[in-house]
């Protein structure tokens, strides 16, 4: 029976570890952001987690798509693409974390893509930022290409070239 016992404390040590680690790859992948896109993934967080409907707080999950476009004078136009993933607590917990909140893996991702103008590093409230989240299940191709086509214009109104043909593309693979 002490072998049991230890056989199955070791198990469960092991199990943590592998619900803790994707909590942990996903916190990395969020302070490795660079600020001008963690401010935008924190908009999407602020939106949504506030959001009525929402009943579990959600965190950064992975990037999919990042592009900018610098039109000068320190203006740049930001595009991102990325998935939020929901959390085991509580939509409106105070400080949540990666440690204190771990991801639920029984709800769907939330894809999100948000475009903004940035002057000095600081989001611009006109034009005003474009955010859209969705359960991935719900994602049709048209919504995404709709998505797109409103951060095109966005940039486009402002005399930019289009944000999402700029060559800084990354992926967090």
């Amino acid at each position: 029976t002490h072998t049991r016992r230890k056989m199955a404390a070791l198990l469960l040590l092991l199990f943590s570890a592998g619900v803790l680690l994707p909590s942990i790859e996903a916190q990395e992948a969020y302070s490795k952001l660079p600020d001008k896109y963690r401010k935008g993934v924190d908009l999407a967080l602020q939106q949504l987690n506030s959001h009525s409907g929402v009943q579990h707080h959600f965190l950064f999950f992975k990037s999919l798509l990042k592009s900018d476009i610098e039109s000068g004078f320190n203006v740049q136009y930001i595009y991102h693409n990325f998935y939020l993933k929901a959390t085991t607590c509580a939509r409106g917990t105070v400080n949540p974390s990666h440690q204190r909140c771990q991801f639920r893996n029984d709800r769907p991702l939330m894809d999100c893509g948000i475009c903004y103008k940035t002057f000095a590093g600081e989001i611009e409230k006109d034009p005003k930022p474009y955010v859209h989240c969705l359960h991935k299940p719900k994602l049709t191709k048209a919504m995404s290409t709709t998505r797109q086509e409103h951060c095109r214009k966005m940039s486009y109104t402002s005399g930019a070239p289009t944000l999402l043909s700029s060559t800084k593309n990354e992926t967090d693979e």
